[in-house]
């Protein structure tokens, strides 16, 4: 039983849906992967996998789990291939998924009727190897995801940082595009894949969709402290996913902030993750809520 083990976080054998974590639920926070049964007096495991303990959060980690994707869920993926009509898209689930050239907005902003030369150009807009932030529109029977971008809010990424976290982690929020105070902007991809860019290249990005669709790569410099702040964000934001805490704009300025006390190497080190990670949860705890 999870009551017995010492403070820090810790793994247990597998458990498998159904298993009853602990009974002192007046003593634990309930984390993901884990529910309350009827009585509310048993905390139980909802999927198969490891159980994860952090201080007082109970967790179940699940092993080896590929993103479900859902309608109107916001994802980061990663061009793998141009086809005649639509790019394959790698966007961490168990199948390819797919953007059809009529579901993007060409440059200029237009809607308009796609033609011969729009499909001539497509590696012009979007080639391998780039990633796009885009929105699940349809959810196919064998599992496979139709995007779109049609928002000019989607389109091509660049001048950033990439980090994968579980995908449990990110659940849907009414916004998933931050504007950190601490300096930075943050793209929450349901599908596990989070983009960390400077603001200056979110805010040039946005002057220039309304002219090329956000298909054109913005280049532009980033200062130093930009990208000390980037590099701290992608840091903190792997001890959230390394210690099972959802995350959120939140969780992650909560950590960012606790950070600030060590330099952007230490936080690498386990003992200082150990430490982020109960600082954060405690302040999670007094707010009231993981979000």
């Amino acid at each position: 039983m999870p009551d017995s083990l010492s403070s820090g976080q810790q793994h247990m054998s597998l458990v498998v849906p159904g298993t009853i974590l602990t009974n002192d639920t007046s003593n634990f926070m309930r984390g993901h992967g884990t529910y309350l049964d009827s009585t509310k007096t048993k905390l139980k495991s909802s999927v198969a996998g490891c159980i994860l303990k952090v201080d007082r959060l109970l967790c179940v980690e699940p092993k080896h789990m590929r993103y479900i994707g859902e309608v109107g869920h916001v994802i980061i993926g990663r061009i793998l291939k141009v086809d005649q009509t639509r790019w394959i898209v790698d966007t961490n689930s168990r199948l390819d998924s797919y953007l059809p050239l009529a579901a993007v907005v060409l440059p200029g902003g237009e809607h308009r009727r796609r033609i011969d030369d729009d499909e001539r150009n497509m590696r012009q807009y979007l080639k391998e190897g780039d990633l796009v932030s885009a929105e699940i529109q349809i959810v196919h029977q064998d599992g496979t995801l139709s995007l779109q971008t049609r928002n000019l809010r989607y389109g091509k990424l660049s001048e950033g940082i990439l980090v994968q976290v579980k995908s449990s982690l990110v659940k849907k929020t009414k916004n998933h595009f931050h504007s950190l105070p601490c300096g930075a902007t943050v793209i929450r991809g349901c599908n596990g894949y989070i983009w960390i860019c400077p603001p200056t290249a979110a805010t040039a990005s946005n002057e220039q969709e309304h002219h090329t669709g956000g298909y054109v790569r913005s280049i532009e410099t980033i200062s130093l402290d930009e990208r000390k702040t980037i590099t701290r964000l992608s840091n903190c934001i792997q001890i959230l996913n390394r210690y099972s805490i959802p995350i959120y704009d939140t969780s992650i300025m909560n950590i960012y902030s606790a950070s600030l006390d060590y330099e952007i190497n230490q936080l690498i080190e386990p003992k200082i993750m150990d430490i982020l990670a109960k600082q954060t949860l405690a302040t999670q705890e007094n707010i009231g809520t993981y979000e």
